[in-house]
């Protein structure tokens, strides 16, 4: 193996655990369509590195297996847009005008965001909007995904709503020191699907490994 696909596979490993939390080597061999010597080997090399962690866990009558996270370093190596220059320029903010002031600067911010979102997006329908709006998202370094909400009578499937995931944030250490951002990114996915009512169901920012959104219709 070349290194630079050594390198993809180790990538394809981050991100698994990013978007699934946790796995076990078999299972990574498995999703990857590795061998499970090999993804021993990432895995060693993975951790050396700092970026991923585990914990013994005992499974039936077997020996403890090791569960593969994500460390804090894994994660930053994800897209993060903004990073440590943008809190800065808000520390300076809030020490020159106050944070009242900066709370209504972001406000602003997510308002003209939204604006812009809801030209981008049309008038479509609902799963083609959300599709779009993850599309965005994509773009803008989240590694965001979406699906329909199953319904548990298969003959009444739902077209109405729809789960919105994000497994990293693009603006995480905005979020860690002005956690008000996190409410305005629900406003502003409330303000651009206004036909819709939107909750937040998981969030990084409390320990998740997850940013989840439930998007149905009114």
């Amino acid at each position: 193996m070349t290194t630079t696909q050594q390198s993809s596979t180790k990538q394809d490993i981050l991100q698994y655990l990013l978007k699934q939390e946790q796995a076990i080597a078999h299972a990574l061999a498995e999703a990857l369509d590795i061998s499970p010597q090999a993804i021993r080997r990432h895995l060693k090399d993975l951790e050396a590195e700092g970026l991923i962690e585990y914990k013994s866990v005992s499974m039936g009558m077997g020996r403890p297996q090791h569960v593969y996270r994500l460390s804090k370093k894994g994660r930053d190596r994800f897209p993060n847009h903004y990073g440590e220059f943008a809190v800065s320029l808000l520390d300076t903010l809030e020490e020159t005008v106050g944070r009242d002031q900066v709370s209504t600067i972001l406000q602003k911010q997510w308002e003209r965001k939204a604006m812009e979102y809801r030209q981008l997006l049309g008038e479509g329908s609902l799963a083609e909007r959300v599709a779009k709006l993850v599309e965005l998202r994509q773009s803008e370094g989240y590694m965001a995904e979406w699906y329909p909400v199953e319904s548990s009578d298969a003959s009444q499937q739902t077209h109405n709503q729809f789960i919105l995931k994000e497994h990293n944030c693009a603006i995480s250490n905005v979020a860690e020191s002005f956690p008000s951002v996190c409410g305005h990114e629900l406003e502003m996915f409330a303000a651009i699907l206004p036909d819709c009512q939107v909750e937040r169901t998981h969030w990084i920012n409390q320990g998740e490994h997850q940013c989840g959104y439930l998007i149905q219709a009114k």
